[in-house]
């Protein structure tokens, strides 16, 4: 996959050197010098330019890359004025950094796909959420072991959750399954809330809107989603 992260702190650069290694095309971009220089080893490209010029971020390749994420923290302004040029460019998916919870309706009224909070979430889980299509969510238990919420794969609908033997074949437990209601938030967009099925049972039937919540160490919670044809690195 491809991404364009704006703002190369902490958690940006984090977050591009975790895709890279990851095997993704990652275009790092800050208006520091000195941050571009830093990480242009360990991240795919890094170029020094302001996020907030239409006719410089114009020229990137916004119309090829699969997602953005606007990471800028340090000035709410850039941030937003860069979201908001992404989100006129029409990027496919986008995704910013929200500092306050003023911040944070002001992005939701541009229309961000995703808003995350640097200092509640690591870049390493915004790396595993972003690289895998169906990954949904995780909750590291510890550097190993995870609880996850992935989309169904096609493999799965239809199947009783007793006759995928996980604990067995793969040494993982499914939890639970969810589904994702949709309501309209204050600017009367449509969003999503999770909600719980009870706890899996051998006869449930999954369906094609099921989220499974899986319990697992990570390299085997990775084999079983190979073996449904998930590729994951």
């Amino acid at each position: 996959m491809k991404y364009i992260i704006v703002g190369l702190g902490s958690f940006g650069s984090s977050l591009g050197i975790a895709l890279t290694s990851q095997g993704h095309e990652v275009i790092g971009i800050d208006s520091n010098m000195q941050k571009v220089d830093a990480y242009k080893e360990v991240i795919s490209h890094t170029i020094c330019m302001s996020a907030t010029d239409e006719y410089t971020v114009k020229g990137l390749p916004i119309i090829d890359t699969d997602i953005v994420i606007v990471a800028i923290g340090e000035d709410q302004g850039a941030n937003v004025m860069a979201t908001a040029l992404f989100k006129t460019l029409k990027a496919k998916r986008l995704i910013s950094r929200s500092i306050n919870p003023l911040h944070e309706t002001v992005l939701q009224a541009i229309g961000v796909d995703d808003i995350f909070h640097p200092e509640k979430e690591s870049a390493m889980r915004w790396a595993k959420r972003l690289s895998l299509r169906y990954f949904v969510d995780s909750f590291e238990l510890s550097e190993n072991f995870s609880i996850v919420e992935i989309n169904i794969p096609d493999a799965l609908v239809g199947k009783a959750i007793g006759e995928l033997k996980l604990e067995q074949k793969f040494n993982v437990k499914l939890l639970s399954t969810l589904v994702y209601e949709q309501y309209k938030d204050t600017f009367g967009r449509m969003q999503s809330k999770p909600s719980i099925q009870g706890l899996a049972m051998p006869e449930q039937i999954l369906e094609d809107n099921d989220v499974l919540v899986v319990y697992g160490a990570n390299k085997h919670i990775n084999q079983f989603l190979r073996s449904v044809g998930v590729r994951v690195h």
